[in-house]
């Protein structure tokens, strides 16, 4: 049995269709950051609406929703104001109506879905070299096998045998030292669970390019070659 997991696609409509075109048959579950910083949000998120299982709010949908930036750099602040003003009234609803945290049977197994973490699932950051002493607290709180948490843009897979934690990295703004996107898939078998991630190539400069037409900061451009 597989499942994909996608996030922080940040309105990169160039990195999305680069990974669709890789994705196996099988259920895809988002955690989050579909729009910000990319030129395309509406596009992305219709792709979502139509492609996704479920789909976690991140604290970019948040912002748009709210307006509220005052936690973000000038450039994502002024990325989100930008989106606020182009997305769709229809696309804008299916923000409003994402959960912040989702727990649902995946391949079988109880699943958490958040962006952040268990305890603030839009906002706080979770790294495998300083939060892993707390996955087993957390699958055994949450009474889960599985976790799946985005937003640090950096992905990983932990084990214990308690469970899986794992980030599947970013679709539309990698942050790892590779520019390629990047999901991750779950196989399991009933009894061996693996994730794997996946680096995909992508028309980087398309969506650089997109970014700087849009009148967007350049910064949000130039740090999609570098994946940092």
């Amino acid at each position: 049995m597989q499942a994909v997991f996608i996030s922080d696609i940040h309105g990169n409509l160039e990195a999305l269709n680069a990974v669709a075109a890789t994705l196996p048959d099988a259920p895809i579950y988002c955690l989050g950051d579909v729009v910000g910083y990319g030129a395309n949000p509406n596009e992305v998120v219709e792709w979502v609406k139509e492609h996704v299982e479920v789909c976690i709010l991140g604290n970019h949908e948040a912002a748009v929703l709210t307006g509220d930036v005052s936690c973000f750099n000038p450039a994502a602040a002024k990325a989100i104001m930008w989106t606020k003003r182009v997305i769709k009234p229809e696309n804008l609803r299916f923000l409003y109506n994402l959960a912040d945290k989702v727990k649902l049977k995946i391949a079988g197994l109880k699943t958490l879905l958040v962006h952040g973490s268990p305890d603030d699932p839009i906002n706080e950051y979770i790294y495998l070299e300083t939060h892993a002493d707390l996955f087993d607290i957390y699958l055994y709180r949450e009474g889960v096998d599985l976790i799946g948490m985005g937003h640090t843009h950096i992905p990983y897979a932990w084990r214990s045998g308690r469970g899986l934690v794992f980030n599947p990295g970013s679709v539309g703004q990698p942050r790892s030292g590779h520019s390629e996107a990047c999901y991750a898939v779950l196989e399991y078998d009933g009894s061996t669970l693996q994730i794997k991630h996946k680096l995909i190539p992508y028309d980087i400069e398309s969506a650089a390019s997109k970014i700087l037409a849009s009148g967007l900061p350049t910064f949000l451009a130039s740090r999609l070659f570098s994946g940092t």
